[in-house]
């Protein structure tokens, strides 16, 4: 089973999105340290400042949140997702993008880290 990390600034407030903007559902939560959540088959591990997967490197660099590497989420009405999202202030990094695949469009969590939205043709 796979599972993905994704460092957070404040776990409760992306529990908070993850659950209520994207569907995921809340599997355990330690705290302000860590949660597990999950949605079809995908394990989420949100991190917070207090986690050990934020403590410094011993060359000193220290994990944060907010690059490119992204997972997928694929949906059956983007646009009617994308006018939802943007009701509830979520943030995005560009526009919805069409291309021979389908249709995708990148939106942030609390964290500033990246979710692909994608509708396949």
């Amino acid at each position: 089973m796979a599972s993905v990390r994704y460092l957070v600034h404040d776990v409760d407030a992306a529990v908070a999105f993850y659950t209520g903007s994207l569907g995921f559902e809340l599997r355990q939560q330690f705290g302000p340290a860590m949660a597990i959540l999950a949605q079809d088959g995908l394990t989420l591990w949100l991190a917070g400042p207090a986690a050990s997967a934020s403590k410094p490197m011993p060359d000193g660099r220290r994990p944060e949140p907010g690059g490119w590497n992204r997972f997928v989420l694929q949906v059956d009405d983007l646009p009617g997702m994308v006018a939802r999202l943007r009701r509830n202030g979520v943030r995005f990094r560009n526009d919805m993008l069409d291309g021979p695949g389908g249709r995708q469009i990148l939106c942030e969590d609390p964290s500033g880290n990246v979710v692909e939205l994608f509708e396949p043709r």
